[in-house]
């Protein structure tokens, strides 16, 4: 061993260590060996920072985006809701599916925040449905780290290994080449998760005090508002066409209060909070809110040739996308005390309507729009969330108290599903037939997304993951320093010396069981970098194919499910689940045993040694 392997060997188990201790943060450790390895003189400045023009950092960086843009649209939160009317109340079918539609959305974006989604999801599906949140964040988190076996973007270390592949002269993988692995692994998964659930026990998560925020369900409950709401057709044949809300006085001379408007447009239905000056048109959906305690809503539809509609939602909770609630208080200095609801004119100057009115602990149920109002009176507010929002930098007459849960769960691009759908499919099918390099497929996607109003450019600058991205950067003059000391070969030299006559399964395991034990203590990416040109190197020793080797490291390095602390994916899980370290290792380890037989015996199958 020279001089200068021995320096560079002593900065990766310092590396290693500060990684295992977390002081500093990881992408402060990659950036301190970055600078620090020049003085080696192993490698050049400018190797040091070749990380920066690699393709994978910006192709990773681009999937960052596009994984944003899934959300923004609410492709993602699709998946939940449909994901909560088909699983229906078995926790069985519930598992399955839930494991089925991370995995999938995990192949295309990233598994954290994947994991991110779906936590509200499943708590929302626990508290529906009485199953134990234990058993299904646990299901999330493998679900999600499996998902990094689906396809080559799933994960950054396949990117990784790709990316050594690349430099050593051998072509990449495709799009698709991690799939035939992967599927049966998240099969094998499936089944296993539906028999290991049992060893989570169902507890719940721990809280500190109540910090849950109110929902629209509070505060239809609070307010009293259950029955006043319904949802109306304006027919052609209806007197009120053509007129505006300010000439009918509708809540003054009926007590009906119009909140939203349901219209058909040139491409979908918008729904939008109307102002005295809206005109009403035939076809409209009116959503009303009836307080007149003597309104006959049925007799007032017949004279006015108005259809009476389903609901679908307790108090348009359905339609909390576009029309919000908030609760406010009238403040001390507020040029509305002594004015009632009608006077203070809530739709002309700020756009909302009232709903209830609360004096101290009491709602005051009957004529709480021409009750003048004092200061300290809580009111109950909805409309659009834009105008609700406006309220945080206004607060000379009212102060925003409360916003529910449900403004976490508005869509910042609604209804542009279709055309992120369209950009990511672009990707797959420019990556899976090679027009164009990846890294070009995923920019043309990114802008596609910004073209149609998917992303903008904050949000997806926002979206960039940067400490993962600097995590890579800083550790790739590792891999370069340790091929140029010798160090690869000599690691690969031990590790054949180490399986001598296990044969090529022997040496397949044991590279997997590597890779995977020392992603127990450095992050998973980390891992393959380091491990990867091992692996190339002991395909070289061997005569054999570089494949089978650099895919053994890719799965392995996504096989983190032993730990809390293994991957991001479960330190995620771990309070809403209420989960400890021995939760991990108990349902983990077994798995991975699991996934290192049967990758093992797929990859030389699949990826023959000696093609």
């Amino acid at each position: 061993m020279n001089t200068q392997l021995a320096i560079v060997l002593g900065l990766l188990a310092a590396a290693i260590a500060m990684f295992a201790m977390n002081k500093p943060r990881m992408d402060a450790v990659a950036l301190i060996m970055l600078t620090v390895l020049p003085f080696t003189g192993a490698i050049t400045m400018g190797e040091a920072l070749a990380g920066f023009s690699d393709s994978s950092i910006v192709l990773l960086g681009a999937l960052f985006v596009i994984g944003e843009g899934l959300v923004r649209t609410g492709v993602a939160q699709k998946l939940g809701d449909w994901l909560i009317g088909t699983a229906g109340k078995s926790e069985t079918r519930l598992t399955a599916l839930l494991m089925a539609v991370v995995s999938t959305l995990g192949a295309f974006m990233s598994s954290t925040g994947v994991v991110a989604i779906f936590i509200p999801v499943a708590l929302r599906i626990s508290q529906s449905t009485g199953a134990a949140a234990s058993r299904l964040m646990m299901p999330i988190s493998m679900a999600a780290l499996i998902s990094g076996m689906l396809t080559l973007v799933a994960t950054a270390p396949n990117l990784v290994v790709n990316s050594e592949l690349i430099r050593s002269g051998s072509k990449g993988f495709g799009f698709f080449s991690f799939t035939p692995f992967g599927i049966p692994i998240l099969i094998l998964g499936i089944l296993y998760m539906l028999f290991a659930r049992r060893w989570l026990s169902a507890k719940k998560p721990a809280e500190a005090g109540d910090t849950r925020r109110a929902s629209f369900v509070d505060w239809i409950e609070k307010y009293q508002l259950a029955g006043r709401e319904f949802r109306v057709q304006m027919t052609q044949k209806s007197a009120l066409v053509g007129k505006k809300l300010s000439e009918l006085a509708l809540r003054e001379d009926s007590g009906i209060n119009v909140i939203g408007i349901e219209r058909k447009g040139r491409f979908a239905t918008e729904v939008f909070s109307p102002t005295g000056k809206t005109e009403l048109q035939a076809g409209d959906v009116l959503l009303v809110d009836v307080f007149g305690p003597k309104m006959d809503i049925a007799a007032a539809c017949a004279r006015n040739a108005l259809e009476v509609l389903p609901l679908s939602g307790a108090y348009f909770s359905d339609r909390s996308q576009e029309i919000g609630m908030a609760e406010v208080m009238v403040a001390a200095d507020s040029l509305l005390v002594g004015k009632t609801v009608l006077e203070a004119g809530f739709r002309r100057h700020f756009r909302l309507s009232v709903l209830g009115l609360r004096r101290g602990q009491n709602a005051i149920e009957k004529g709480h729009l021409t009750e003048p109002l004092r200061v300290g009176d809580t009111l109950l507010l909805i409309g659009p969330w834009k105008a609700i929002i406006q309220l945080q930098s206004d607060r000379a007459d009212l102060v925003l108290l409360n916003l529910p849960v449900e403004r976490s769960e508005v869509l910042p691009a609604p209804g542009k599903a279709l055309p992120a759908l369209a950009g990511l499919v672009l990707m797959v099918i420019l990556m899976v037939t090679g027009l164009v390099p990846n890294v070009q497929a995923a920019l043309i996607a990114c802008l596609l997304l910004g073209a149609f109003r998917c992303i903008d450019l904050d949000s997806a600058y926002r979206s960039i993951h940067l400490k993962s991205l600097i995590l890579i950067v800083g550790m790739l003059p590792f891999s370069i320093a340790l091929q140029k000391t010798g160090g690869v070969e000599l690691a690969a030299d031990g590790l054949m010396a180490v399986t001598a006559g296990a044969g090529d399964y022997g040496i397949l395991a044991c590279l997997f069981g590597i890779t995977a034990i020392l992603g127990l203590f450095i992050s998973n990416t980390a891992t393959a970098v380091l491990m990867a040109p091992v692996a190339l190197a002991i395909a070289g020793d061997l005569n054999a194919s570089p494949y089978p080797f650099a895919m053994i490291v890719a799965l392995a390095a996504s096989t983190a499910f032993m730990t809390p602390i293994s991957s991001p994916v479960n330190t995620l899980v771990v309070a809403p689940g209420n989960y400890s370290f021995s939760d991990f290792v108990r349902v983990g380890v077994p798995f991975s045993i699991v996934v290192l037989i049967v990758s093992v015996l797929l990859v030389p199958w699949l990826l023959p040694l000696h093609p």
